[in-house]
């Protein structure tokens, strides 16, 4: 299995990335909490991994602390949630916000995650509240955000294929998106902002 990986980032298109390690280019798929403390394109930068393997595909998603990938491992055991929905739900919120969910057995937050319904959102209360002892012990790895300048109109649109890609239909993309006023932000920040405002 594939743990961890450091390299260059040559490619960055929410939720998917592209990492050069010693001229081998991984393919892997982020959450957008993972998505928001990425540097910059061709730079260096170290972030944990968890390889699914399919009788189709070999997939590789990539997270930016070891919470992160805890959480989405104990996601994968829970019945009825994959590895989209997962990444789903760590892109819509932090460790933190999902534990406190679960914890208060606040179903109302979690159905506002796409994917989400009110019985899977019973299940992971349900599945999740012991799980996340273990996620909640681990020690997170932060790194500082680099964003790559980019003109309102195309990180507009790339965010809403993020968004589109994470599960929401494009028309609610858009909607989230014209909301508020996204005027000289980074693709990565107009994401953050509309999962919050959501």
């Amino acid at each position: 299995m594939i743990g961890r990986l450091r390299g260059i980032i040559i490619e960055k298109q929410p939720p998917e990335l592209v990492l050069d390690v010693h001229g081998v280019g991984y393919e892997l798929s982020a959450p957008m909490s993972t998505f928001f403390n990425l540097p910059a394109v061709n730079e260096e930068v170290m972030l944990f991994t968890h390889m699914v393997v399919r009788e189709d595909a070999q997939l590789l998603y990539a997270f930016a602390t070891e919470r992160e990938r805890l959480l989405f491992r104990s996601l994968l055991k829970v019945n009825g949630v994959g590895a989209k929905l997962a990444l789903t739900i760590l892109s819509g919120s932090d460790v933190d916000t999902f534990a406190r969910s679960v914890q208060e057995g606040d179903t109302a937050s979690l159905t506002r995650l796409p994917g989400v319904g009110k019985k899977t959102a019973e299940r992971l209360i349900v599945e999740m509240r012991d799980r996340l002892k273990e996620v909640s012990s681990a020690m997170g790895i932060d790194t500082i955000v680099s964003e790559m300048p980019m003109t309102t109109a195309g990180a507009k649109s790339e965010a809403i294929e993020a968004l589109v890609a994470l599960g929401y239909k494009p028309n609610e993309a858009d909607k989230m998106i014209r909301s508020f006023d996204s005027e000289g932000m980074t693709t990565e920040q107009i994401i953050r902002q509309a999962l919050q405002r959501n």
